[in-house]
């Protein structure tokens, strides 16, 4: 065990986590030349095309060490972007040591500073590296300053490295043996393994991967999931090389993985503890939560025949993607579909990017929007997914919101900007900080639902990409929110209802009237197309109708020829629109949401 280090690479979004990864694997010759791609950890087509890292990877290596030893590390690849935090507390849990990444033009960002947290929250030794000095923008001396006042390490404890060019990878090799603690455990102690991720095989079912605190697990024997209380037995194990290594036997503080043959993604939950049957562990590791999706949206398959591949579809990707959730939904415009919990605009974004691209699934979604509590005036408690769940407010005494801590680190230069965006977000400051003369952290508190649509995307283009933001959950509080319908011709569109606050009702509403005036398709009838909060109409949009010129035929003659055609005509057109429906179109349900273009 001596000979083992388990670490994880934690950075900020496009920092070079995944491109360093590269320069290790080649470094250590895990991956041969012929083999190796940019970004050889992430192997998804969508990761490679985005440059993010969207799952955390693992992956075993072998070091010679320059006092001769032979070492075996571990080393988990990470996501940056805020919306997959929860792969990188997992990854966390199953280290020692983390390298901490920080590009060396940018300098520390939000998404540092919270994965920092999370590592010292876990005792992890932490080895700064500043990335990227090969460019010409890099800021070393700065930079460092910035790293020795955030966690406060000495001046030589900062190792300087390129991903791109590998320069500075002998000497990082070198201070994970040096600096890194080897794993404590007791090997001959019950079985104790932390399931750190799960992916799915079609032919071999779930492959559940994790790292052995106490004991060893042995090809073959019975084994027990604490948390699901489900046993099986061990039909393979094996160690994580770029592809999967069989082996008899792993000992503790080793990572690995373990087939039993399960189908069913309930049964195996990241973060569980594996045990034996035969000599079972007293209780489960402890830090296992559930994950807590953030957005809901519906998602609906164009054509209704296509609602069970659509289902099939979805527990597939729930296999790779512990933290996606749905359960059946049913939709008077768009027929039945499902509701899904997401961890972020981002993670929705990849989902229906992936359910196009590996299930062939072209889908409508939903303006989405964030879970809310309810109470009524018996105090009892109401769950709120989708704006029709809201009780009649004449039995609901409050109703109560996610708000969140919002972290936004930029030059002082845009705080005028992005303080009066916060505010337009209901968002209140609660602390200013000064990191260093060029860079200032500003702390929001706010709701939940007022980042979700486009708060991120405004944010970079304010501080010209330089702001960097994060956020977490605090708590629910009462809030004074609105259900808002879209009225077609009279008739409540559900799939474009949204739940918002009683001061910007009327704003939204005009906003979304307008916008569906400009994408609607003109009918033979008239369309007037309301918003309304309850039974009052706070605003209306009309979209004409498309005439016939029925007098074209009539030269000459009398004039109530002509108005005779005409009043056939009106009343045709009120026929119509009694029996007319109004179709709205797919692409409406999303541009819809881009409100301020």
């Amino acid at each position: 065990m001596k000979n083992i280090r388990n670490f994880c690479v934690i950075a900020h979004i496009d920092h070079g986590k995944s491109t360093l990864s590269d320069r290790l694997l080649e470094f250590t010759q895990t991956i041969s030349e012929r083999n190796m791609t940019n970004q050889a950890l992430d192997d998804m087509d969508i990761e490679r095309e985005r440059g993010i890292t969207i799952k955390s990877h693992a992956i075993q290596m072998y070091y010679k060490a320059e006092d001769g030893e032979k070492y075996t590390f571990n080393l988990i690849d990470t996501p940056g972007h805020v919306d997959f935090s929860y792969e990188v507390s997992r990854s966390i849990a199953a280290c020692e040591g983390a390298l901490l990444l920080v590009d060396a033009s940018q300098g520390i960002q939000a998404q540092t500073i919270s994965n920092l947290y999370l590592a010292i929250e876990h005792d992890l030794e932490i080895i700064p590296i500043l990335n990227k000095v090969d460019m010409e923008s890099a800021q070393i001396e700065e930079v460092s300053d910035q790293v020795i006042d955030l966690i406060g390490c000495a001046k030589e404890d900062i190792l300087l490295a390129s991903g791109k060019t590998g320069k500075g990878v002998p000497e990082i090799m070198e201070a994970i043996v040096a600096r890194i603690p080897a794993p404590e455990g007791d090997p001959d102690a019950p079985l104790q393994a932390l399931i750190f991720d799960s992916v799915f095989n079609p032919f071999r079912g779930v492959i559940a991967y994790f790292r052995i605190l106490n004991g060893s697990m042995s090809k073959g024997e019975m084994v027990r999931f604490v948390n699901t209380g489900k046993e099986y037995g061990a039909d393979e194990i094996g160690i994580l090389q770029l592809d999967q290594v069989p082996k008899t036997k792993l000992d503790a503080g080793n990572v690995g993985y373990i087939i039993t043959g399960i189908k069913e993604s309930k049964e195996i939950k990241v973060g569980d503890t594996i045990t034996t049957l035969a000599n079972p562990c007293e209780k489960g590791i402890e830090g296992f939560e559930e994950v807590k999706p953030m957005v809901f949206a519906g998602i609906f398959p164009i054509d209704n025949d296509d609602f069970e591949d659509l289902r099939d579809s979805l527990e597939k990707l729930q296999l790779n993607d512990a933290s996606l959730v749905f359960e059946p939904e049913t939709s008077i415009a768009l027929g039945f579909g499902f509701r899904c919990g997401f961890l972020g605009m981002l993670h929705l974004e990849i989902i229906q990017e992936r359910l196009s691209r590996e299930f062939d699934q072209e889908v409508i979604t939903t303006v989405p929007n964030v879970s809310y509590f309810a109470y009524t005036k018996k105090n009892e408690e109401i769950k709120i997914n989708t704006p029709s769940d809201l009780p009649d407010p004449t039995t609901t005494s409050r109703v109560e919101e996610p708000y969140i801590r919002a972290q936004i680190i930029t030059k002082p230069e845009y705080i005028g900007g992005i303080m009066s965006l916060a505010m337009d977000k209901r968002g209140v400051l609660t602390k200013q900080t000064y990191l260093t003369t060029e860079r200032v952290e500003l702390t929001f508190e706010m709701p939940l639902a007022e980042i979700v649509f486009d708060f991120y995307d405004k944010l970079k283009s304010i501080s010209r990409g330089y702001a960097s933001f994060d956020y977490m959950m605090i708590d629910y509080r009462e809030s004074d929110l609105v259900k808002l319908d879209i009225r077609l011709n009279g008739e409540a569109v559900d799939a474009l209802s949204s739940l918002v606050h009683r001061t910007k009702g009327e704003y939204i509403g005009r906003k979304i009237c307008k916008r569906l005036k400009e994408l609607l398709p003109r009918q033979q009838f008239m369309i007037a197309i309301q918003a309304s909060v309850g039974a009052k109409i706070i605003a209306r949009e009309t979209i004409s109708a498309l005439r016939k010129d029925v007098t074209a035929k009539c030269y000459g003659g009398d004039i109530t020829r002509k108005r005779k055609l005409l009043e056939k005509q009106k009343k045709g057109k009120k026929k119509m629109r009694q029996i007319g429906s109004v179709q709205v179109p797919q692409k409406a349900f999303l541009q819809v949401l881009k409100l301020d273009e």
